[in-house]
């Protein structure tokens, strides 16, 4: 089954380079290059948040390992920590943006390759954070003003942050970030080698691609919706039935539409509170990178207990 969801990876992947080839040309010859904010959050609340939708029966999954009956908590915790992310981004928000954006390239990075890749050693943990960084070196090297310009609509306020981050891109430091995000892509593709392994680098260049010629948020919305997300619910597809990928995504659709209905009417809701403080576009950029924030935190945490009781 490995072998299966390796040929469909890479089939995704090459699909996907096409798709952003044929896109971002289109896009360039008729000045479309813009997209407006309310088209990626619709993107990002249906597709992208759907991947995570079945965290909840990772939770089941979860408190059966560990003993637990009252699957009460699971709701509460998952809830209280999303809560708890939103209030520490208000009260500290340059720490936390710091560390969701580190968070966020080791989950990118390990969960696009850990398919290819088995050996869960340190050297691979790092080389998935340096893979997944390039999500947050490319639009600062390529957009670098119109990446600052979300963080500060993300309540970031910090001088010495800016400051900060003007050195880092005065230097080119971003270009060497994206160097070491390169040489990972490559020490990953050598390991244990197979054709299926140019999935990783048909993954970068799409990302490079999208990302030269997009604004910060499309291009992250054109990733997260269409390559992360589609690729994990594929994996989600084959734990649901291996045997038929087909009869797993009726059923992944069947498990993920009443958790993501809710989460997007959560979504709606915050950004109808938000519009009425900021204009509709800012309301926008913060539902979907704090509301991502909120909930990539504990989607990881149930990811990573899950895989540490399991062994």
């Amino acid at each position: 089954m490995n072998n299966k969801i390796k040929k469909i990876n890479f089939n995704h992947s090459f699909v996907f380079f096409l798709l952003c080839n044929v896109f971002t040309l289109i896009a360039f010859k008729f000045d479309i290059l813009t997209v407006s904010p309310i088209i990626c959050l619709f993107l990002i609340l249906s597709i992208g948040i759907s991947h995570g939708s079945l965290d909840n029966l990772k939770g089941k999954k979860l408190f059966q390992i560990l003993g637990f009956n009252n699957f009460l908590f699971f709701y509460l915790s998952y809830i209280l920590i999303a809560l708890l992310i939103i209030i520490l981004w208000i009260i500290i928000p340059y720490i936390s943006l710091i560390i969701f954006l580190i968070v966020a390239s080791y989950h990118f990075g390990k969960e696009d390759t850990q398919f290819l890749i088995s050996e869960n050693s340190n050297y691979n943990q790092l080389l998935f954070f340096l893979k997944g960084s390039l999500i947050v070196f490319a639009p600062l090297y390529f957009h670098f003003d119109e990446t600052i310009s979300i963080f500060k609509l993300l309540l970031i306020d910090n001088e010495s942050f800016y400051n900060f981050l003007n050195f880092v891109e005065a230097n080119n430091v971003l270009l060497y970030g994206i160097i070491l995000s390169t040489l990972s892509n490559i020490l990953l593709f050598t390991q244990k080698f197979e054709l299926k392994n140019f999935t990783i680098f048909l993954d970068y260049f799409s990302i490079i691609i999208i990302n030269f010629y997009f604004s910060p948020l499309v291009a992250f919305t054109i990733y997260f919706c269409f390559l992360h997300s589609i690729r994990h619910i594929i994996s989600l597809m084959s734990e649901l039935d291996s045997n038929d990928l087909k009869n797993g995504f009726k059923i992944f659709t069947k498990k993920a539409l009443p958790l993501t209905i809710l989460t997007a009417i959560f979504s709606l809701v915050g950004l109808y509170l938000l519009n009425n403080a900021y204009n509709f576009d800012s309301s926008i950029i913060k539902i979907i990178f704090i509301g991502l924030a909120s909930l990539t935190f504990p989607h990881i945490l149930l990811e990573y207990l899950i895989e540490k009781n399991e062994k």
